[in-house]
């Protein structure tokens, strides 16, 4: 047994310091999207690319390989934290160790590029200039599926990375079914003879009084600013180096309040999943969000499902009336239909709620034909528009607004967009075992009682991190697996009401 606790103890130191570098690069991270000097780019990024490779040589250390030998033999008599510490190490290690490592920091530092080239490209509405970074950031990921068998189709080595267990046959079926449901409403909506006006919010908001009551909002709903902080950057991210330091960040429009707002309160939930990850849990490997499905269930949970909805608004409008003058005239079921009007959109961000879901669909398209060798990248912007005037009626007439307008090709995120959507299940699923749990969830909510929503979900998701699977832990708190039809009926429940829809 004292050789059991010594292999474990200094495993954890590994892990530990695995951890550290981690972070140091995390930060580097944040940094060159929040406010490095342009001259400083390119000796950071070199910095960033020595980091990477430190990183990868503990990651892929012969002493890991001996640790995960020596605790098959023992693996029983772990405990249950320590064996999904070893499962989760052992997924990671095969993972990485098929990678050269020459090529893990050339990819590595490719993405850092190609990052800090997309904003300048999407200022500029230059697609021809990026179109290089993302053919080679494409060329890795189809090098990397190779030294890990994926051979079939590529794509299932990209959803591996975001939602264990996912493969594109799953995913099809998920998203057929999504997509079905949610034209099949939004077909209602339009031959609805209810007229939204949302332009109210078209007006001048000061970039400094959005700022702070977007902290006021987020403070009350469980955000802890000693534990994280808000900056300003061109795409909001959330960054997480551990569970006491999460830093978020917002865009500010100050002609729409909805689009910072609204990103702030979606990044919002994504911090307080992290800051609510169990201290135990911390250095190990486990901590923070079980997937970027699951992650993103809580921001849209926030974003969406509390944060559009009327409780919501019945507490924080007289405080929003009391900063902006602008909507002192402006009737509570007025705004609260303003910031649920449906219309379909070109800007993935700025979308309605429902549908989002469309803009995450026709990316996963993209994607996934990019890597089966279907569409080239020459040809991308062409599809792109081709897909937004078949799904949504429109089309983009710049690369800003179409093909340019997300971070996360650039960023190498290749397969994190379906996490979007399947964010959207997975929070209206929570939500109907939420609403069980606490039968006065609508009082609580319009009451300012935040903090009992906090805590459910807490004690539901957060504080597991990643100690179950995704499929593990729906199943664990609801009692089924991930099943569209919460989300579908949250959207019908909803959009009837506004939209003064008959129901069959």
């Amino acid at each position: 047994m004292e050789d059991l606790d010594l292999n474990l103890r200094e495993l954890k130191e590994h892990l530990k310091n695995i951890s550290y570098l981690s972070q140091a690069l995390g930060l580097i991270e944040w940094d060159m999207r929040v406010g490095i000097p342009k001259k400083a780019i390119e000796s950071r990024i070199k910095v960033s690319g020595y980091l990477s490779s430190e990183l990868f040589k503990l990651v892929t250390s012969s002493k890991i390989e001996g640790w995960l030998h020596y605790f098959d033999d023992k693996f029983e008599q772990l405990s249950f934290n320590d064996k999904k510490m070893i499962k989760k190490l052992k997924k990671d290690y095969d993972k990485f160790i098929k990678i050269p490592s020459h090529r893990n920091k050339e990819y590595i530092m490719l993405c850092s590029t190609a990052e800090a080239f997309w904003e300048t490209a999407k200022y500029k509405n230059d697609f021809e200039g990026f179109k290089p970074y993302l053919e080679k950031i494409l060329d890795f990921t189809k090098e990397f599926a190779g030294y890990r068998g994926f051979k079939k189709d590529i794509y299932n080595f990209c959803l591996d990375d975001y939602e264990e267990g996912l493969t594109t046959e799953k995913l099809d079926k998920v998203f057929n079914e999504l997509r079905d449901g949610i034209v099949e409403l939004l077909n209602k909506i339009k031959i609805s003879k209810v007229e939204i006006d949302d332009s109210f919010f078209k007006q001048y908001f000061n970039k400094n009084d959005q700022h702070e009551f977007g902290k006021f909002v987020l403070d009350k709903i469980g955000y802890d600013f000693e534990a994280g902080r808000l900056d300003t950057t061109v795409h909001p991210f959330t960054c997480s180096f551990g569970n006491k330091d999460v830093r978020i960040t917002t865009n500010y429009d100050e002609n729409d309040f909805r689009s910072a707002f609204f990103s702030n309160i979606h990044e919002g939930g994504h911090g307080i999943y992290d800051q609510n990850s169990d201290d135990k849990l911390e250095n190990t490997g486990l901590s923070g969000g079980t997937s970027m499905s699951v992650h993103e269930s809580q921001s849209r949970y926030y974003e969406n499902i509390l944060g559009r909805s009327k409780e919501f608004w019945m507490y924080f409008y007289p405080k929003l009336q009391k900063t902006f003058p602008q909507f002192k005239n402006i009737t509570i079921d007025k705004f609260y239909k303003g910031i649920n009007k449906v219309e379909s959109s070109l800007i993935r961000v700025e979308a309605d709620e429902l549908t989002y879901s469309i803009h995450i669909i026709i990316r996963y398209e993209l994607e996934r034909a990019l890597l089966n060798n279907e569409i080239t990248v020459e040809e991308l912007p062409e599809k792109w528009n081709e897909k937004y005037k078949k799904y949504l009626g429109i089309e983009p007439k710049i690369y800003s607004q179409g093909v340019l307008q997300d971070v996360h090709w650039s960023a190498g995120l290749i397969g994190y967009f379906p996490s979007y959507a399947l964010g959207n299940l997975y929070g209206a699923q929570f939500l109907y075992k939420m609403k069980k749990d606490i039968p006065n969830y609508s009082d609580e909510i319009k009451n300012g009682n935040f903090k009992i929503i906090s805590h459910w979900l807490k004690e539901n998701i957060h504080k597991y991190g990643c100690l179950y699977t995704p499929s593990e832990l729906i199943i664990k708190v609801t009692g089924e697996e991930l099943n569209p039809k919460y989300f579908l009926e949250y959207l019908n429940n909803k959009y009837s009401k506004i939209y003064e829809l008959k129901n069959k």
